[in-house]
């Protein structure tokens, strides 16, 4: 029986495993700082395979690069020590709702999610920190002066003499930005879905750097759209050049190959087009031109019009098809000719023969989408009249994404810069309209609201609080205003809060203790956790999702936990016997999770093995 893994997911030796399947002859062997062997890439021998061309020294190649953005691919990729503990009194309806709000820095939590959500998120949207040049609370520890900006970004001299006259008044701003949203982005990647799509409102500031690092993260061949939406409905006046009324939304699909876009509802003013004044027994229609520019002589030909009059097609040009199957077009009728039958024919294009939908465009006004003041009075409206959040985002811009997401009935949808919470809202607005279980994941840093802010004196001490009241009221007022179509809508949300492990230091680190002091550690499990805490650290390990249902059984005397009807099933209490452990066999379960100390006495521990191997082989056994 192992031990269960306690960190989260080490990106390095998994991407070391990938470059072992593509090219083996490129792992080495190394005694590691603890003294043992591990494998290694032999990066030369990993340049030269990746090259068309003997590989010696530095090559000037296309590249997008900042200063410790190497520190930052490694923020990505390292493990920590950290894992969700549940609060069930911050939540609403624990028990059965499947939608989750984090609380923590998003870093973290994006990787302790990438075992159990890896590869299973078919829509992220974030609105980051869009980079003014205020502190940013997301800095990783990337943060530098102006100093250490200009040292490391190559602007001194041997001598230490600036190489320009004026630096980069806002460089270390963008490196910082840079440092920050890299590693997220890196480890969001991971999260979508094959079919999956990513969605990132951003300013001007950062448009073009955001821009490098998805084409890079992503792939340029995965770009799909920089939308602008228009975000303010009137100019400001008092703006020292321009008055900026726009954002932009970049999206990138996982892969191009599999992700399906979703079409936009045909509008009244679209289908107003289509009419029918001949009567046509197909329905309203519009005409449209019958020529095409790549020329043939096969298609070149003249086409009498009821009245007489012949036309041929514009020089350079020929119609759009034979003449065998013109004729077959007008007399079914599907060729205009006027009101008098004399004009230039058109080619009839039906209503009913047009696409369930419209392709998106690249701007979004808002009056389709609504802006900025819309969704300050869509929080007021759930808060009495105060907004209480700076800059959220209005519901019928995330209702416009979802529906380009093409988001099914049962999809994850993630936004870990949460913010006011405006996508968990919309979420359940679709739900209600179209009987949808989609679920959301929040993910928000309890960022502290100003003393002297309206939030803060209404008893809202954090940003996580704000979100965390406006979807129970969300909820609430969607529900009510839906009463026959709601009754099985779900308005809750499992509340999680990102902490240190549940383990002990000496679980980490056993070699810094000595003999006596780790007799200390009568157990290796921090003495404030409870059993609750520990089950949501072995969903994160084990491929459960953090809203599965979980069921609470009394066996022999001792609690047991059915996590997704069977998937997961773990046991915490002391003194287990082997009826316990039978019982809990016989259920074959896919994983089970025990403490270390759980077994009542040595005979429990030799028969453990044999008591699974008996009644479910299958079973994966791991202990705390």
């Amino acid at each position: 029986m192992e031990h269960l893994n306690m960190q989260s997911m080490d990106k390095v030796a998994a991407n070391v495993a990938k470059i072992m399947k593509l090219f083996p002859n490129c792992v080495t062997e190394r005694i590691n700082a603890e003294g043992k062997l591990e494998h290694a890439i032999d990066f030369d021998m990993l340049k030269q395979e990746l090259s068309d061309h003997v590989v010696d020294g530095l090559q000037e190649r296309y590249q997008f690069n900042w200063p410790d953005k190497r520190k930052a691919i490694l923020a990505a990729n390292a493990p920590i020590n950290k894992t969700l503990r549940p609060c069930r009194e911050e939540s609403v309806d624990f028990d059965n709702t499947e939608n989750i709000y984090i609380e923590g820095d998003n870093l973290e939590v994006l990787k302790l999610l990438q075992e159990t959500y890896l590869g299973k998120v078919k829509m992220i949207y974030i609105a980051p920190p869009y980079n003014t040049g205020n502190d940013f609370v997301y800095e990783d520890d990337f943060k530098q002066s102006a100093d250490e900006y200009i040292d490391n970004s190559g602007q001194l001299d041997e001598e230490g003499n600036r190489l320009v006259a004026n630096t980069e008044s806002n460089g270390r701003f963008h490196t910082d930005w840079l440092n920050m949203i890299y590693p997220r982005l890196k480890l969001a990647k991971d999260l979508l879905s094959d079919d999956g799509v990513i969605f990132i409102s951003i300013d001007d500031n950062e448009v073009e750097n955001l821009r490098k690092i998805c084409d890079e993260i992503f792939g340029e061949n995965n770009f799909l759209a920089q939308v602008i939406w228009e975000r303010a409905f009137s100019p400001k006046n008092d703006a020292k050049f321009f008055s900026v009324s726009h954002d932009y939304v970049l999206i990138y699909a996982r892969s191009i190959e599999v992700f399906s876009i979703g079409l936009l509802p045909r509008s009244a003013e679209s289908d107003a087009r289509y009419k029918n004044p001949d009567n046509d027994p197909h329905g309203p229609w519009t005409s449209d031109n019958m020529t095409v520019k790549s020329y043939s002589a096969n298609y070149d030909y003249p086409i009498r019009t009821p009245n007489g009059t012949i036309y041929y097609p514009p020089a350079g040009r020929c119609w759009f098809t034979s003449k065998e199957r013109m004729q077959k077009l007008i007399e079914n009728g599907a060729v205009w000719f006027g009101n008098n039958g004399g004009n230039m024919p058109r080619i009839k294009r039906y209503l009913s023969d047009v696409q369930q939908g419209m392709t998106p465009i690249t701007i979004w006004k808002y009056l389709d989408v609504g802006h900025n003041q819309e969704a300050r009075q869509e929080l007021k409206k759930l808060f009495d009249e105060k907004a209480y959040f700076d800059g959220p985002k209005p519901i019928r811009l995330l209702n416009r994404i979802l529906t380009i997401a093409n988001v099914k009935k049962d999809d994850f949808i993630l936004d870990f810069f949460s913010g006011s919470a405006t996508t968990a809202h919309a979420v359940m607005q679709l739900n209600a309209e179209d009987g949808g279980k989609r679920k959301f994941i929040m993910v928000q840093l309890p960022e502290v609201c100003a003393e002297n802010s309206e939030a803060y004196k209404a008893g809202y001490k954090n940003i996580c609080e704000i979100g965390k009241e406006r979807i129970r009221r969300a909820g609430k007022k969607i529900k009510e205003e839906n009463p026959l179509t709601t009754q099985d809508l779900d308005i809750g949300f499992r509340v999680l809060k990102c902490d240190s492990s549940n383990m002990e230091d000496v679980y980490f680190t056993p070699k810094e203790y000595m003999d006596k002091q780790q007799s200390l550690f009568v157990d290796n499990i921090k003495k404030d956790r409870n059993d609750e805490d520990l089950l949501f650290d072995a969903m994160l390990k084990l491929d459960t999702p953090l809203s599965s249902k979980i069921e609470k059984l009394s066996i022999a005397g001792k609690t047991v936990y059915n996590v997704a009807q069977g998937h997961l099933m773990a046991c915490f209490d002391r003194d287990v016997t082997d009826e316990v452990i039978t019982a809990i066999a016989k259920e074959m379960p896919s994983y089970f999770v025990m403490r270390d100390s759980s077994l009542a006495n040595d005979s429990v521990a030799i028969n453990f093995e044999q008591i699974f191997n008996t009644y479910s082989p299958q079973t994966v056994r791991r202990v705390l």
